[in-house]
């Protein structure tokens, strides 16, 4: 079995004792601190389960907690507002430094081009570009003081290519978000912070359901190289590897997760 960890010094900590297994691999991310952003359902909350359960004191950043009690501490956050999202990491500095930080906060309205105000604009880039970009200064500026650090932004198939779904602030607010990563992974790499991205495509969340009714989710599958919609855990595996010491030669990448699908 291929263990995957961290370079940071060892504690004893797990969550109920378990390490998260994809098939033979093995994450443990004991003795770090992890912050999610966003981490209260969808994808967020696949990626704090996997931090927990790899043995990471893992934190995450919300308006809302989740509905039942994992283990992982909340941080009520409104990501639209600079001071709270400076007081979020002003919270974790209690904690000892910020090892790993995962951005997987979005909001999104269905709708074409024409029928988007400018209000929603306005909201969407602000949660999913603006507070990206502040999260990751403030990241960054704590990272740099012990030189180590891993950044993921999950970011969509849309920033890559379109939505069929999705509008078109949420489109530009993800492909804006694979040029600020590319930007940051350039800056920091001095300072051995690692900064990446996923891109999903469509994955079986609320989200999903928000925006798609039943016969559109099964034309979608057939049109998808493998054959499936992506579950939730399909996306946290990489999440979890891009942030280990196995990619400790990649920043600056954006690793399709899409079934194939281009």
């Amino acid at each position: 079995m291929l263990t995957i960890g961290s370079s940071r010094p060892y504690r004893q900590h797990f969550y109920e004792g378990v390490a998260l297994t994809y098939s033979r691999v093995k994450f443990d991310f004991s003795g770090l601190n992890v912050l999610v952003l966003g981490g209260s359902r969808g994808i967020g909350k696949g990626i704090v389960e996997g931090f927990l359960s790899a043995g990471a004191d893992t934190f995450y950043a919300s308006r809302n907690p989740m509905a039942e009690s994992i283990g992982a501490r909340h941080i009520a956050t409104d990501l639209h507002d600079e001071s709270q999202i400076v007081k979020l990491f002003e919270a974790i500095d209690r904690h000892g430094p910020l090892d790993v930080l995962v951005n997987s906060a979005a909001i999104n309205y269905a709708g074409r081009s024409q029928g988007i105000s400018a209000d929603q604009w306005d909201e969407v880039l602000a949660v999913n570009l603006r507070a990206a970009f502040l999260a990751t200064r403030e990241a960054v500026a704590r990272m740099k003081r012990h030189k180590h650090g891993k950044i993921v932004h999950v970011s969509s198939i849309a920033g890559r290519h379109r939505s069929i779904a999705s509008g078109i602030h949420y489109v530009a607010s993800k492909a804006g978000l694979i040029g600020l990563v590319r930007q940051f992974a350039f800056d920091c790499a001095p300072y051995n912070i690692h900064v990446n991205a996923t891109c999903p495509s469509q994955t079986r969340t609320e989200m999903l359901k928000e925006t798609m009714n039943e016969e559109a989710i099964a034309k979608l599958e057939e049109s998808i190289p493998l054959k499936k919609i992506a579950s939730i855990e399909d996306q946290v595996g990489p999440v979890l590897f891009l942030c280990s010491d196995a990619a400790d030669y990649i920043t600056g990448a954006c690793l399709d997760v899409n079934g194939g699908t281009f």
